[in-house]
């Protein structure tokens, strides 16, 4: 299999994190989880900008390191502005690698609701219920894949493995 770089769009609760999952299970990938790396990098977090520029100038350090080593990464962010896509698709061309840009397409209102509502104790959101405005902040900005975009889109109301390696067509 050509290693491939799996970006990740949608709005927050759109089920990224269960789709990454899944893709590094069916692919064999490694999985960059921002959350949890945000979570051991920092004792106390704050979410700024300038913890953000360290969190992802080291995650996309590994993610070079791992595309060099020609394993498959499976980098579940929130890549919603297409200048950040394409910064990461320059690193993976650079190493012979596929980009796949896997856009997981649910209602705004469900995102909504799993986001802001539904996230204490799961284990896919490390810091629980978001606030209503980040979420807002967050979804009004989503920049969707253009069409030079290599895109796989997700149904994110309706995700489970079958439906992953379909997608995948493993």
């Amino acid at each position: 299999m050509k290693p491939t770089l799996y970006l990740f769009v949608g709005y927050p609760g759109s089920g990224k994190t269960t789709v990454a999952r899944l893709i590094t299970q069916q692919t064999g990938g490694v999985h960059l989880w921002a959350d949890f790396e945000r979570h051991v990098m920092f004792d106390e977090t704050s979410h700024s900008p300038a913890e953000s520029k360290i969190l992802y100038d080291h995650l996309n350090r590994v993610a070079d390191e791992l595309l060099e080593q020609g394993k498959c990464v499976v980098y579940d962010t929130n890549f919603n502005f297409r200048k950040d896509r394409d910064r990461l698709r320059s690193m993976a061309t650079k190493h012979g690698a596929e980009t796949i840009v896997v856009w997981v397409t649910t209602n705004r209102a469900l995102a909504q609701k799993r986001a802001t509502e539904e996230s204490e104790n799961k284990d896919t959101r490390i810091w629980g219920n978001m606030p209503m405005n980040a979420f807002t902040r967050m979804s009004d900005n989503l920049q969707e894949p253009d069409s030079d975009e290599h895109v796989l889109k997700i149904d994110g109301a309706h995700v489970d493995a079958a439906s992953i390696k379909t997608a995948l067509e493993l």
